[in-house]
């Protein structure tokens, strides 16, 4: 069954800037690990601008996402939706507290912000895959 496509500015506007706190929060559990291995102050600081900056950008997707899961009546949103949303909520809090462990001391960082490093990117990853694996199938043309 082909459903129609409709342009929709706020789903557009999510999908662009959806990825780029992902990125950021990526790329701070790279940096977490390589501070882990080495100890070389200069890792953990990166992580910190890191996940700063993610969370910087992940304001806006947030709202647009509440907007268009929790607060706009369609038909079309799914559970998988609301279960990802709330996911993806979960580790923007938890990069909020991760921000925090990283605003200390760089030695004091270690383990505890590693670890909320990979839950951040593991909640984030989870909710994005279960949308994807839930998504159903439109026919374009």
């Amino acid at each position: 069954m082909a459903t129609a496509l409709r342009f929709r500015p706020l789903d557009a506007f999510y999908n662009v800037l959806n990825p780029v706190p992902f990125g950021f929060f990526v790329a701070a559990l790279v940096f977490d690990a390589t501070y882990f291995a080495t100890a070389e102050v200069m890792w953990g600081k990166s992580a910190a601008w890191l996940i700063s900056l993610g969370l910087l950008f992940a304001i806006l997707p947030c709202i647009v996402d509440l907007c268009r899961v929790w607060l706009l009546r369609r038909a079309a949103v799914v559970a998988a939706a609301r279960v990802s949303s709330l996911l993806k909520f979960a580790g923007i809090v938890l990069a909020i507290f991760n921000a925090f462990v990283h605003s200390r001391d760089a030695y004091a960082v270690m383990p505890a912000g590693l670890w909320l490093s990979i839950a951040t990117v593991l909640l984030l990853a989870l909710g994005e895959a279960l949308l994807a694996v839930s998504a159903e199938e439109v026919a374009h043309g």
